[in-house]
């Protein structure tokens, strides 16, 4: 039975189990097409075996998946998904421009329309004077920069990319950031796996915290950049019955000396604090909004066994 083909991924207690190792205990998660969305875990949460299940790659022991609204495995479901690996092995004597007529030609494009793509896709992602080398020759950098072509070579609709700036220089960087986002305006669904958090958190719309294959938590960015707020306060002359006074704002108040730090629903109240304690005849000195990040909200939900 077919899903709504609005989601690009939807999964229903999705079970796989190895010998007696449970891998993925029950993912159930859902992901829209035209959304760029992060797969975050601690290493063995899963996120890798989900990822093979929902290729087709692997096959679960239980529960249910969709992808572009056919069950998981449909053979011309798996022509429109795009899969760029962590750890890919290309062969490396070839030249790009073969290596992408190559992955071309087993997509089932036709070789007029590969003419056409590959040196789009060669200038896409900064390549285009080394459309003949070989791959021995590419850096680390390179490679996964023509990795990435590969998988936009059929534009896909669902698009899996595990680690895709590994190796890159903070202009590589950016570059594969703004494609992400231009894949995300054409209607495509990209799925992002990346130890870098900070690349999730100004790449993705939102995020995924999965542990022993179970999702605890998903988060839509912009509630993270409009949310709790912590704020470090400095001011001299605050007396008991000040600092208590801050809690009508606070949802926790921890004085250090002369510093505060405040836990708040949002930074819009600030101007009313410091308009208090300056009129219980407080010095106010800093008052400095710390917004939580990606990463202490990654510590929270998920703990801090393992590593990413």
């Amino acid at each position: 039975m077919n899903q709504p083909t609005d989601f690009a991924i939807q999964t229903r207690t999705l079970r796989k189990v190895f010998g007696q190792k449970v891998a993925v205990e029950g993912l159930t998660l859902e992901v829209r097409r035209g959304e760029i969305f992060g797969f975050l875990g601690p290493n063995g949460a899963g996120k890798s075996t989900s990822v093979k299940m929902l290729l087709g790659l692997v096959r679960p022991t239980a529960g249910d998946a969709w992808i572009l609204g056919a069950p998981i495995g449909d053979t011309e479901t798996r022509r429109r998904i795009g899969f760029l690996p962590e750890h890919f092995r290309f062969y490396d004597w070839l030249t790009s421009e073969e290596l992408l007529n190559v992955h071309g030609r087993l997509c089932g494009m036709t070789r007029p329309r590969l003419r056409e793509r590959i040196p789009e896709l060669l200038n896409l992602v900064g390549l285009s004077e080394h459309r003949r080398k070989r791959l021995r020759e590419f850096s680390k950098g390179m490679l996964q920069r023509i990795g990435l072509a590969q998988a936009l070579l059929n534009e896909p609709d669902l698009i899996i990319l595990d680690e895709p700036t590994s190796g890159l220089d903070p202009a590589g960087r950016r570059l594969v950031r703004d494609i992400i986002r231009a894949q995300r305006e054409r209607g495509a669904a990209v799925v992002l796996n990346s130890h870098l958090l900070g690349e999730v958190e100004v790449t993705c719309d939102r995020v995924a915290f999965i542990k022993h294959g179970r999702v605890l938590e998903s988060r839509r960015l912009d509630a993270l950049a409009a949310g709790e707020t912590r704020v470090r306060l400095r001011a001299e002359n605050m007396n008991g019955g000040v600092l208590a006074g801050l809690g009508r704002w606070a949802s926790s108040v921890s004085p250090n000396g002369d510093h505060v730090t405040l836990t708040l629903p949002n930074k819009d109240v600030l101007p009313e604090i410091a308009r208090y304690l300056v009129g219980r005849g407080a010095d106010l000195y800093e008052l400095t909004p710390e917004r939580k990040s990606l990463e202490d909200l990654f510590l929270e939900i998920v703990g801090t066994e393992g590593g990413l």
